[in-house]
């Protein structure tokens, strides 16, 4: 499969390093679209010959066109490629709020695959939530998958509107858990660990049982009270919790995030720099 990334940003070059480091795609069936001339020596670098800086009847001869351009770019970028593109290539776009109706009306073309990565797929450890249009054959959609497997996990949602809670739950999740993690470690600097002490022991804490959680079939529940003895020191740490009631500070935090995801899909039909 030939495979053309417009954008040379930091989730352009991801996306290339996952696809070649995991053996998904061959650097000759690789190429990069990226206007800033400076970036074809990091392409090159990564192995990838074919570099384009201006738009050509060069992008009719590729199999996926993977946009990953910053979403209040593709206006701009779709009236300079709209002509040089067939109605039946695929697409598959990892811009935030662009949703699938909007990307064909401005490329004219139907085969539409959206994807919503995370940090996390820098580094081949994302979770990516996708959907498609009703034009994607399953072949093109499971070799998309397939390719989406070098940069992590990936989940197909047939109802679009479900990208907006992936959004909220996994492609915003990472800031969730570091923020929980950054409270932890201040507070046990505080306690009197160095920072060193307070970064090795949060980061172990949160691997260590990641990994217990993936290993059994216990519930978060049921771990919860094998960590939480009657009387002890967890469940007074769980009480506090309970106090300020932050399962319901999450809920709330979780739908804010959802809602803004939605706000943002409505807003980029009329003026695509609302995203962000």
């Amino acid at each position: 499969m030939k495979i053309i990334i417009i954008g040379g940003g930091n989730m352009g070059q991801s996306y290339i390093k996952s696809f070649l480091d995991n053996d998904t795609a061959d650097a000759s069936e690789l190429s990069v679209y990226e206007k800033s001339a400076d970036k074809k020596e990091v392409f090159a670098s990564m192995g990838v010959k074919n570099f384009y800086t201006q738009p050509g009847s060069y992008l009719e001869k590729f199999d996926l066109i993977l946009l990953a351009v910053k979403p209040q770019n593709f206006k701009e970028l779709a009236g300079e490629i709209v002509g040089y593109i067939s109605k039946d290539q695929l697409v598959l776009s990892i811009m935030a709020g662009i949703e699938i109706e909007q990307i064909q009306s401005l490329l004219k073309v139907q085969k539409i695959i959206r994807v919503m990565p995370n940090l996390a797929a820098q580094i081949g450890q994302g979770m990516s939530v996708l959907s498609s249009s009703a034009e994607v054959s399953r072949i093109e959609l499971v070799t998309v998958q397939n390719l989406l497997e070098s940069t992590g996990k990936n989940l197909y949602v047939s109802d679009e509107m479900l990208i907006n809670a992936g959004t909220a739950v996994s492609g915003s999740g990472p800031a969730y858990v570091l923020y929980f993690m950054k409270s932890m470690k201040d507070t046990a600097i505080e306690l009197g660990f160095t920072k060193a002490q307070a970064e090795l022991m949060i980061y172990q804490t949160f691997k260590g049982i990641l990994e217990y959680y993936k290993n059994h079939n216990d519930s978060c529940e049921d771990l919860i009270q094998k960590v939480a003895s009657k009387g002890g020191t967890t469940e007074a740490a769980l009480k506090v919790f309970e106090e300020f009631q932050l399962d319901k500070t999450i809920h709330k935090a979780l739908y804010a995030a959802y809602n803004r995801a939605v706000e943002l899909g409505k807003s980029s039909s009329d003026d695509p720099k609302a995203i962000g």
